[in-house]
């Protein structure tokens, strides 16, 4: 059996006492709390992921003058795999105007939306994220899929047949 994955996790010092930072640190993640950060990061410096955790509920009304596009736009561009964690518990009008909104500005850019709607589904979307891109997993992943594609490559009947053909 292999050891849990642990890692060290950047946190803004606005969520250091927040309850994603427990939940984090009671799966034994490592902590490290930076007022340098952007207020509401989450950085998983050995994957090379950056969350940014935004609340619908803190938007206000007249989301184009609040500031928050300019805030999401300096994220992008100091972070290049980004993620926008989209809190709202409540999917309602809302919240799926700022959605869209957000969709449409960051279209075609390096930001990627994951909407969240507790805690819970916070952490473990990070986490599962993080872990997936973090050095070791990924060459074990890359190892997985080599083998799964010369498994599909040597039995399938489609290249048995290209072979025959170049044979004759």
């Amino acid at each position: 059996m292999t050891a849990p994955w642990k890692a060290t996790i950047i946190v803004s010092a606005a969520l250091q006492n927040h309850d994603i930072s427990s939940m984090l640190t009671a799966q034994q993640h490592r902590i490290r709390s930076s007022d340098s950060v952007e207020h509401g990061a989450f950085i998983f410096p050995l994957s090379g992921i950056a969350f940014l955790l935004l609340d619908t509920q803190d938007v206000p009304e007249h989301f184009e003058e609040s500031g928050l596009t300019e805030r999401i736009n300096k994220f992008v561009q100091v972070h290049r795999n980004s993620f926008l964690l989209l809190f709202a518990p409540f999917i309602g009008k809302k919240e799926l105007i700022i959605l869209s909104e957000i969709q449409c500005r960051f279209f075609g850019t390096n930001l990627r939306i994951l909407p969240v709607r507790n805690n819970l589904e916070v952490v473990k979307g990070m986490l599962t994220i993080a872990k997936a891109t973090s050095k070791p997993h990924v060459d074990s992943m890359c190892d997985r899929m080599s083998l799964a594609q010369a498994h599909v490559v040597e039995n399938s009947p489609v290249w048995e047949m290209l072979r025959d053909i170049q044979l004759s």
